[in-house]
Formats: C-alpha cells, structure tokens, sequence
C-alpha cells in the first residue's frame, strides 16, 4: 500500500508522489514567539514531527523546514511594556519554545530559519510582486492585491466577494480591497525597522514563509503543513503570493491538523481554558502528553482534560508495564525448555508476524497513529498473555519475546514513544502518583511485604485489610506468579 495524505486543497485522500523520487520537502509553519507555547502548540509540532519521522522511515530524504516569527505586533508590544528591544523577547521564547519540544522529544528539523534573517530575501519577492502587477505601495506600506489572483481562497474555499460585502474593514487611503493584505509596513515610532525600496518598515507576517520556503525547498515543494485556524488567512495568501511571484504551483499537498478543545470548549484565553504545555508538564509527564496527542488521528479534534490525560496515562502504563516485563523475562531466563509453542505463543507468534506490516498499513493511511496504537495494544494483550503462562519459555518463546520488544522499538522510533527505560519509567509514575497521598513508594512496597507474609501464613484477615486501606486510597494491587504489582488509579 502507498503512502496516502489527506490534501485539503483537493479535499481528498492522494497517493504521495514526491516531487524528486526518493525525496521529500516539508514546510510547517512554527510559532510567533512572544510568549509561552500552549497545548495548541504541542498538538501541531507532534503531528508534524512524527510524519516527519515516518517519511525518513519510510526511506525518503526529507528536508524539513520549521520557521520562527521573530518580528511581529505581539512582540514588539511586549517588548514595549517590558521596556526591552524587541529580540531579548524573541530570543527568550525561542529558547522556551527548544526546552519544550525537547521535552516532549521531537526530532530537530533540517532547518529552522528566523524571519529577520531574511529580510532580504522577503522584499525581493514583494518586488517580484509589484512588477507582476500583483501588489501596490501605498503610503509606506505594501500591499498585496488579491483581486489580482484568480485562484485566491482555492484551499480555503471561500467567497471573496461575499467576504468583501460582510468585510468590517472599510476601504481607507492605503487599501484598494477589504481583503488586501501587507506583505511590508511602515514603521511606526519606536519600532524596530529595516532599510527598504519603500522606506523604513518591516515585513508582514504572511510573506515570511513563502520566502523561507522557497529559498530552502524551491518554488515547488511536497508538504505545507499546519494547523487548520492557519488555512485562512495564512495559508490561503503563502498561495497567493508565492504562486503569483513563481507562476508555479506552491505546494503539492496541505496537511492540516484539528484543533485542541478543553473540556469539550474550544480552548480561549477569554473562557479561561488556556494551558500551556509548562502547566500541563507540572501534573503530566512529556511523554503521556505525547501518547495523548497520537491517540486520535492528526486531523481529528482532541478534546484535553485531566480525566483524558489520566486515561492516556493509564494506556501509556500498560504497553510500559508490558516491555518492563518483557526486559525482566529476557534478562533472568538464563535456561530454556524444550518444547512447542503453547496457544498463547502461536497467537503472539501471529501478532508478531502482522506488527510491523499492520503499522506501516496504520501510518500509509494518513498518518493513523490512532489505528497503529490501537494495533499495538491488540500485542500486548498477546504479549501479556504469554508471559501469564511462560515462568520457562521455550527457545522459541523467548524468540518471540525478543521480536516483540524489538518491534515496539522500531516503531517507537517512528512515534517517538517508548524510549525511556521501562523500569524508570514506571517508577517515575508511581513515585508521581504517591505524593498524591500519604503513602511513599516504599511504604507501599512494606505493605505489600505484609501482606504477602500474611498471606503466607495464612492470616487471610490481616491481608484482606491490606488490601482494603491500599484500595481505599486509589491503590489497586495485581497478584500474578511473579508476584504482586500495584497501580495508583
């Protein structure tokens, strides 16, 4: 099966055809950084992170190209109440923006280019505009003409002369149409500024990335990626100015992802439901923020709350719980017996025949992390079946074992989940979970100690009630052969 995306330009599923064999090129939009990132935030870098990851798994040389707009209102508005020039902000949200998606282990791009480092690139191409008859000067400022592009709203299937008649914008002095945008502005007082055929100004926020884009990916590239509150009007005039300024197609395929809801609100700073991913990190480990984000397809939107993060969580703690016992059993099986497989090990073996074909067949699907995680819990229960039955597994056993851990490695990889030491990570979890309640890790380990000698010596009411004050507390505890493991839910 070939790879298929999602295009909104078309509205349709396409078979990805690269534009150089073996190739790829992928544009997302990055953040404006004048303040902390939100989940929002989290949400977009993650999706676009594992499809890179996928591409290059997928064999392909990808060139991935993520801007930072480091020059724009918010930010200089910041920079103006805080009495500071405008890059002591810029630069101090970069590097919150790196600490957080290090945390939440995403993969660098190729390139990570700042708008204010091209600025010469960004007036060439509105020059190439205004020769072309595509956009205007007008008191300082430059404007880009959209009535001169016949192909305008194409991706995000809109009206222009509806929107004109319901513009709340009158025409003034500088703007021919309701619906021109800048690509350069005059500067204002105390504003920073760059020397340009039109005087003293700054470039617009749209026309930044489509002279990114072409410098490092040419004029015609594979992936333009962002979320969906970005088709219009972001996207929608990268279209309109780079296909004017090229007289080529942009891009072949828009990838957009859904939008993050809290509660099943949409999130707003105005209702109050705003997290960024530093708040959400005080309660939640990076990687179960992750797991969340991948458990529903990129183009769905996801509903964020603490009841869906403790079910992430908990998803996340039984592949985790799964690959610690699969370390366990392939470090400590020193002998083997003889024999065939048991049931269990001939329904693993099946698991194990499908796992990487059935995610490949996941991702080829529009990048399905959703089916693919749903794909890898159908192995574990195959997995934790056989390790139920297995205190000496076979050879053959331990073959599958092997496989199976080594599978859920590959495809981690691709993910960007599952690297941490089972062991740790689990530990981590439980020792977070315990400062919610007055017991410590080992005071729960010391009752449990308890109760097993209770147990085995036959003082079933002392264990009962063991057991009893650990439930009452959100402890659950699960005997098996190898002994007795507990859970905080």
């Amino acid at each position: 099966m070939a790879l298929r995306v999602y295009n909104t330009l078309t509205g349709e599923k396409e078979v990805f055809i690269p534009l150089i064999p073996g190739r790829a090129g992928m544009y997302v939009c990055g953040v404006t950084v004048y303040d902390f990132c939100h989940i929002g935030h989290a949400r977009a870098n993650v999706v676009f992170d594992v499809i890179y990851r996928y591409l290059r798994y997928a064999g392909y040389d990808v060139t991935y190209v993520r801007n930072y707009t480091d020059i724009d209102d918010k930010i200089i508005n910041r920079a103006n109440r805080e009495g500071v020039d405008y890059r002591a902000i810029s630069d101090r949200y970069i590097q919150a923006f790196d600490e957080d998606m290090e945390l939440l282990g995403l993969a660098k791009p190729t390139v990570e280019p700042k708008a204010t480092d091209h600025i010469g690139g960004i007036i060439a191409v509105i020059e190439t505009l205004i020769e072309k008859g595509h956009a205007y000067e007008s008191g300082g400022d430059v404007y880009y003409a959209v009535e001169t592009f016949r192909d305008y709203l194409k991706l995000s299937k809109r009206n222009l002369d509806e929107m004109k008649a319901g513009a709340r914008v009158e025409v003034g002095d500088k703007k021919r149409h309701p619906m021109d945008f800048a690509l350069w502005k005059d500067s204002k007082p105390g504003e920073p500024w760059w020397l340009s055929p039109w005087g003293k100004g700054r470039p617009g926020w749209h026309i930044e990335c489509s002279a990114m884009s072409m410098e490092f990916l040419g004029t015609t590239f594979d992936f333009h990626g962002g979320g969906k509150d970005l088709i219009f009007p972001h996207h929608e005039n990268e279209i309109a100015q780079s296909e004017a300024a090229n007289g080529c197609q942009f891009v072949r395929y828009w990838l957009h992802n859904g939008f993050v809801n809290i509660n099943s609100e949409k999130m707003s700073k105005s209702l109050g439901n705003f997290f960024t991913i530093r708040q959400v990190l005080e309660k939640f480990d990076p990687e179960t923020l992750r797991f969340f984000i991948l458990s529903s397809h990129y183009r769905s939107p996801i509903d964020f709350s603490d009841q869906n993060m403790d079910d992430a969580r908990a998803g996340l703690e039984r592949i985790y719980s799964c690959l610690a016992a699969l370390d366990e059993m392939l470090l400590e099986t020193a002998e083997t017996v003889a024999g065939p497989l048991t049931e269990a090990g001939m329904e693993l073996q099946e698991r194990l025949e499908n796992l990487i074909p059935r995610f490949v067949e996941a991702m080829d699907d529009d990048f399905n992390t959703a089916q693919a995680l749903g794909m890898l819990f159908d192995a574990v229960r195959a997995g934790n079946r056989f390790l139920a039955e297995s205190n000496e597994p076979t050879p053959a056993g331990l073959s599958l074992l092997a496989r199976l851990r080594r599978g859920f490695a590959e495809i981690g990889q691709v993910l960007g989940l599952f690297n941490s030491c089972p062991a740790d990570w689990l530990q981590q979890i439980k020792s977070s979970k315990a400062n919610r309640i007055d017991l410590s890790p080992a005071e729960i380990e010391g009752l449990i100690a308890e109760r097993a000698e209770a147990r085995k010596s036959k003082d079933f009411r002392r264990s009962d009630e063991i057991r009893d004050m650990l439930l009452e507390k959100g402890i659950h505890l699960l005997d098996s052969p190898q002994g007795t493991t507990w859970n905080i839910r």
